[in-house]
């Protein structure tokens, strides 16, 4: 028996859409030979899903606490923004804003066959809207012929038609449209595999049309033009493509994807800036919400473009390692992975050669994006820099994943960001893991570390009670002095840290540090402490004005 299209619907359809794609999750990222071949298609969809579940779960939460049931509205208005702030990569993205499309019309509440007609035309219309360069033989295409499909089906509304079988026939529109995608994109016929986001569209459409007709299947999306592929050749194909070594030439060597908050016309202006820098782009949102996905050469370029627009955040850049398009990403010997609190910092570990997780404040990452980050490094080796003590638990736990799936991780007991920095300046991937395991952990802990902070409520501290607005200075991790100048409880930190001396500072300037700070800090430093350098860097971390480390 079909059932209808409400917010237990959309709650089905979340839960279903994870079963599905964490079936394909390896089969997609096997085939995934466009736009770039880094073999993360189906996770990136697998965590954007993710995320859009975990929201319409919280939404449901919410609602059962307040005595009263989610709408329509609710369940696909939270799924697309839970997909919004989660999507990775460039199907992720390209999935938030098809989700989003949909939402535009599915939120008036009518889940009849005619509004998921609409909402699956919005939906594809919205993607190519979406994407700065549309290219046929992509998710773009099966989108475009799975809402065909559903108009097909639709036309059969009077004659009682529900959404059940609007679903079903999109899902076939898709799966159809799949299929042709190798004679659409000469990379895909290159390596004769089908498109592997628009492969996670017909898992996900095919997730919607269960959830709304009863009729679970588990039938696995065929990844070969000709014939469906057996499930445990699923690597065939990705090997095959890699030994073929032919197609475009190399691309940019870094994807960056940010949320940021910005209006309409500076995310305009932003779009044209980076499409000047890079391809790929993808700037999917609204009502002040984008998520922000390009391919570039340089990547601090394009987070400054986003500081220029407004306010990024949750920065995440992966460096691709030499990956062609139509290679399977070259494994390096050794990597560095990085949690780092602003994008200015992402961009410094970046530039270094390490990949950055950046976060938000309050938002710290979960042991699956930092495993997800160590798979992107696409190393034998890596080196996972926590730069939190509050992290220490969770990268411990993402190490662990990452070597039960053959990487061998070093976890590197750093604290703090500068302790991060101080690591990464000595490693070095010539010599012996274990020497660099031995340097980079002897920098950071050489290094202590301090902070200035903002109050935000009354409390009692090691220094005495602090009110809101009070400016802390913290030495790892203690208060230590508190004031409501700001110059001058950095000056008061950087002498109780250098009392016990010191051969260099650093600064870490954040996004609400002000003008003038590192410039009067350096001054005093060398007027009170002879023979101590200072380096500064633009950190652009919100929850701390200042970092500060001493060596």
């Amino acid at each position: 028996m079909p059932y209808p299209l409400d917010a237990a619907a959309v709650r089905s359809w979340c839960g279903l859409a994870l079963e599905a794609l964490g079936r394909e999750r390896e089969r997609i990222d096997a085939i995934n030979v466009y736009p770039v071949a880094d073999g993360d298609t189906g996770t990136n969809l697998y965590l954007t899903l993710e995320s859009a579940a975990r929201a319409v779960e919280a939404a449901f939460d919410g609602h059962t606490s307040a005595g009263t049931a989610p709408c329509l509205a609710d369940a696909i208005g939270a799924m697309a923004h839970g997909a919004l702030i989660g999507a990775r990569g460039n199907s992720g993205t390209i999935v938030a804003q098809l989700l989003r499309g949909m939402t535009e019309v599915l939120a008036a509440g009518d889940g009849s066959a005619d509004a998921l007609r609409q909402a699956l035309r919005r939906a594809a219309a919205s993607t190519y809207e979406a994407v700065a360069h549309p290219v046929e033989g992509t998710v773009l295409t099966v989108a475009t012929a799975a809402a065909d499909a559903a108009e097909q089906a639709a036309a059969g509304a009077a004659r009682g038609v529900d959404a059940a079988e609007v679903a079903r026939a999109a899902h076939e529109g898709a799966r159809t449209a799949l299929q042709a995608t190798p004679g659409q994109l000469a990379v895909l016929s290159r390596a004769g595999v089908v498109d592997a986001g628009g492969c996670g569209l017909v898992a996900l459409l095919g997730a919607l049309a269960d959830a709304l007709s009863g009729e679970v299947s588990a039938t696995p999306v065929a990844v070969r033009a000709d014939a469906p592929l057996p499930e445990a050749a699923g690597c065939e194909v990705a090997d095959r493509a890699a030994a073929d070594g032919r197609g475009a030439p190399e691309g940019p060597a870094f994807e960056v994807i940010y949320l940021l908050e910005a209006g309409d016309a500076a995310v305009a202006r932003l779009r044209t800036r980076l499409d000047g820098l890079g391809d790929s782009l993808v700037v999917v949102g609204g009502d002040g919400l984008w998520n922000v996905h390009v391919h570039v050469d340089d990547a601090g370029a394009a987070v400054e473009a986003g500081i220029e627009a407004g306010r990024p955040y949750r920065v995440r850049i992966t460096h691709f390692g030499g990956v062609t398009r139509a290679k399977e990403p070259a494994m390096t010997a050794r990597a560095v992975v990085a949690v780092v609190p602003g994008p200015g910092l992402a961009g410094l570990c970046a530039e270094a050669g390490a990949t950055p997780v950046a976060v938000r404040p309050g938002e710290p990452p979960a042991s699956g994006e930092l495993v997800q980050a160590i798979r992107q490094a696409h190393a034998r080796e890596v080196m996972l820099l926590p730069n939190d003590a509050d992290l220490r638990h969770t990268a411990a736990a993402a190490a662990e994943q990452a070597r039960t799936e053959g990487v061998r991780v070093a976890l590197i007991p750093t604290r703090s960001a500068v302790q991060g920095i101080a690591a990464l300046a000595v490693h070095e991937p010539g010599r012996s893991f274990d020497e660099d395991v031995v340097a980079m952990t002897a920098a950071a802990g050489a290094t202590r570390y301090a902070e200035l902070a903002v109050a935000e409520r009354q409390s009692w501290t090691m220094a005495g009670v602090c009110q809101a607005g009070d400016v802390l200075g913290l030495i790892d991790g203690d208060v230590v002095v508190i004031g409501s100048d700001l110059t001058r409880i950095a000056t008061a930190v950087l002498d109780r840290m250098l009392s016990a001396g010191g051969e260099m500072v650093t600064l870490v300037l954040g996004a609400d540090a002000p003008d003038g700070l590192a410039e009067r800090l350096e001054r005093h430093v060398r007027a009170r402490h002879l023979a101590v350098d200072t380096v500064v860097y633009e950190g652009g971390q919100h929850a701390a004005p200042l970092l500060i480390g001493v060596e």
